[in-house]
């Protein structure tokens, strides 16, 4: 037996630290989910039931994700979404590390939702309970890319620059040492979103629909990742375009339209319902 940064290495089988952090943020986000269901008065063991649907669609998205939007250093080396298909086994190495978080909500709500009916449940109920959740979650895995010396920003010489060591870095960057700590970023912005979803279904509750929370997590983490792409070094690019950053432009744009839209029209009912009241208050 070994011990490394990677990982604990037994014989040929390889226990990586990734793959823990990962599970730790599922548990985590689980966890956390339970206790926002019981505030609800829902059963905190539905996410645990619902677990085995969530994490393997949410696996397979986040690994499909990534094959489908390699990074420009990837594709330099060969390795394409055709080189994926083409080897199948590097495509299923997920410890290696390699999972796109917007695969991962994808899939994962796919596998809700899909449960959540079977069990005859509210679907929007349930990815508000989850959501905050999620954002744990993201706020815990990406410690996973410190571990893997991945998806760190430009270089720097700020104070809290993280050392990436010759081997992990770029070819145009070979003679730089220190860069952003973009998953540090990332995890203290994801931290904030749990801390925001949660005071805000607390403090309006009774002003909220169904699905809200989920609305403004997705809000959230786009304007998040939109900023990061911008420090991020070797984003993914499809059409010369960033994928992750248009990707989730559009998503926070009709997250943002939807919630506008949901409350603007409950403004206009209320508003409605006072003007057909105030005759009756004059007359009187």
């Amino acid at each position: 037996m070994s011990i490394d940064r990677y990982g604990i290495h037994l014989g040929i089988l390889d226990i990586r630290f990734y793959g823990i952090i990962i599970m730790l943020g599922v548990i985590a986000a689980i966890v956390l989910g339970g206790r926002e269901a019981r505030r609800r008065d829902k059963d905190p063991e539905f996410l645990w039931d619902a677990l085995i649907w969530i994490l393997i669609p949410g696996i397979v998205g986040a690994r499909l994700w990534h094959i489908i939007t390699p990074s420009p250093s990837l594709v330099e080396r060969g390795i394409t979404t055709k080189y994926y298909l083409t080897h199948p086994l590097d495509a299923i190495n997920i410890p290696a590390g390699g999972l796109g978080i917007v695969g991962a909500v994808i899939g994962g709500a796919l596998g809700l939702y899909i449960y959540v009916r079977r069990r005859g449940e509210h679907f929007l109920d349930w990815v508000d309970i989850i959501a905050p959740g999620v954002a744990l979650a993201q706020a815990i895995g990406r410690w996973g890319n410190f571990i893997n010396y991945e998806l760190y920003g430009a270089p720097t010489n700020l104070p809290w620059a993280i050392f990436i060591p010759p081997e992990a870095r770029l070819p145009q960057y070979a003679t730089v040492e220190y860069y952003h700590p973009t998953f540090l970023y990332e995890s203290l912005l994801n931290l904030a979103n749990m801390a925001l979803l949660l005071w805000v279904g607390k403090r309006f509750k009774d002003k909220l629909f169904s699905g809200d929370i989920f609305l403004l997590y997705l809000v959230n983490y786009s304007l998040i990742r939109i900023a990061l792409e911008f420090v991020r070094l070797d984003s993914s690019t499809v059409g010369g375009i960033n994928a992750n950053q248009g990707f989730v432009l559009v998503t926070a744009i009709g997250a943002a339209a939807l919630l506008f839209w949901r409350h603007r029209s409950v403004n206009q009912v209320s508003a409605g319902d006072e003007e057909e009241e105030a005759p009756n208050k004059i007359e009187s």
